[in-house]
């Protein structure tokens, strides 16, 4: 990951979904980070695989991480090492000669790595007993081109790193073709994207809990069993639906942001596994004066199409007794893991307990800051952050543990983080959750809830099921 980073300002303002749907919808390696439609705050990224962008996945089970290029063509053939992915990227990062320069913009992404970690490295950050997941446990695209959009400031940008072997010129035909594509944009509907599979892009078949309305009881029960006796003082209990199916995803992730807009929402389409995402809830924020932020969400309610009910809603939300101490909890927790990282005396809590609105669902946010000591990297505030208090309980080791033996699967993508991790030490990763995964024989959903010595079965179930119900529908299905 070397070279000068170049940037060309454009003229104008261009709808990044009309953009990513015209330039990028048919890029098997494609991303896209998402501030929301119609916002006026934030930044979204989005861009393609170039020749010279590495795909990284990595393996927990077989302890491995295997780099390999999206291009094949006179590519040096697959690299698998043993090691974790953060050993992998603490090692990249430090081999790579960036040359001291301006940053292009005062904070946010300029360059570096984009994608997932699973939930089940927790087995490396934690050390806990894990199921196999059907995905990579981490998959990670090297970016080296990208169209930044500022929300605010309405500007659009084009960014690249010129490579050794490259010169100017051939940055300047990169953005050359990408400002006549987009100007063409203003002139044509978007183009229909590829599907990435040969299937129906429908359901063949209806949902499959992995634990049923009556097994997920069960669970519940003993989690509030083993809270009684001290084991823990939260667990967020999860479960699993599979739809099988063929859906495209640039159409799906569409359907998506617009029935759940979502400040940290994103489309991430690797080979033939695309993640979307509505998520609500910001793990990490690095900046480049190596400030840290994390804000767990715990509590939700839904929302009423009624005004009067919907205020109701929000105010029980803000004064119920079990919500407040199930994101007390968590607000600990992550206290806990940035002060390991951190500079003595600079944890902070900014914001405690408050109500955030979403289309369907009120939920309970806080907000936790930190700087971060001398010679911590972002990587290792990734590592011994990850994975999320809020997606797996306290203390996070006893509640790892416990969960793994109740919910008899693995949770792949879902409850991971998602997003970037630059070259220059910044990142901003959200969770993964209200979120759908996409493969070529169906799509999954994650969804579940924090349980505290305070929780009454029949919410919990319905909770799940109210998360899930938004991520169905753009599925085309009917939620229960």
């Amino acid at each position: 990951m070397t070279g000068t980073v170049q940037s060309k300002l454009l003229a104008g303002w261009f709808d990044p979904a009309v953009v990513f749907t015209t330039l990028y919808a048919a890029d098997r390696y494609s991303f896209w980070l998402d501030a929301g439609p119609g916002v006026r705050t934030g930044v979204s990224y989005l861009g393609a695989a170039s020749p010279r962008s590495r795909f990284v996945t990595a393996s927990v089970m077989e302890g491995t991480v295997t780099s390999t290029y999206v291009y094949p063509e006179d590519a040096p053939p697959p690299v698998s090492t043993h090691e974790t992915v953060f050993e992998f990227l603490r090692r990249d990062f430090t081999g790579a000669s960036r040359p001291a320069s301006v940053p292009l913009h005062r904070d946010g992404f300029e360059l570096g790595w984009v994608g997932w970690l699973g939930y089940e490295l927790g087995a490396n950050t934690v050390g806990t007993p894990t199921h196999e997941s059907r995905y990579p446990d981490a998959a990670l695209l090297e970016i080296d081109r990208m169209i930044r959009f500022d929300h605010g400031d309405r500007t659009v940008t084009l960014v690249a790193r010129a490579s050794a072997s490259e010169t100017e010129a051939s940055l300047a035909d990169w953005f050359d073709q990408v400002i006549a594509a987009l100007t063409a944009t203003e002139t044509m509907n978007h183009v229909p994207p590829a599907p990435t599979c040969n299937a129906s892009p429908r359901a063949s078949a209806g949902p499959k809990w992995r634990h049923s309305p009556t097994d997920y009881s069960a669970l519940i029960e003993t989690c509030l069993a083993v809270i009684g006796d001290g084991d823990a003082y939260q667990l967020c209990l999860t479960n699993e639906i599979r739809v099988p199916g063929e859906w495209q995803p640039v159409e799906t992730y569409g359907r998506l942001r617009t029935g759940s807009p979502s400040h940290h929402g994103g489309l991430l389409r690797f080979g033939d596994v695309a993640l979307l995402s509505a998520s609500p809830e910001q793990f990490l924020h690095v900046d480049r004066d190596r400030r840290i932020r994390t804000k767990p969400i715990k509590g939700t309610r839904p929302r009423s199409n009624d005004a009067v009910e919907d205020e109701r809603l929000k105010v029980e939300l803000a004064r119920s007794d079990k919500e407040r101490a199930e994101n007390l909890m968590i607000v600990d927790l992550m206290r806990n893991d940035l002060g390991r990282i951190a500079q003595l005396g600079t944890v902070a809590v900014s914001t405690l307990l408050a109500v955030e609105s979403y289309p369907h669902v009120h939920q309970l946010v806080s907000t936790i800051e930190a700087k971060l000591a001398r010679g911590v990297t972002v990587v290792d505030a990734i590592e011994a952050c990850f994975p999320a208090g809020s997606m797996t309980g306290a203390p996070k080791q006893s509640a790892m543990t416990i969960l793994h033996s109740l919910e008899g699967g693995p949770r792949g993508i879902y409850s991971g983080a998602f997003g970037y991790i630059g070259a220059d030490g910044v990142a901003d990763l959200a969770i993964v959750i209200r979120s759908i995964v996409l493969d070529c024989t169906g799509a999954s959903i994650g969804t579940g809830g924090g349980i505290t010595a305070l929780s009454i079965t029949a919410e919990e179930i319905e909770e799940t099921e109210i998360k899930a119900a938004a991520l169905l529908a753009s599925l085309g299905i009917a939620a229960p």
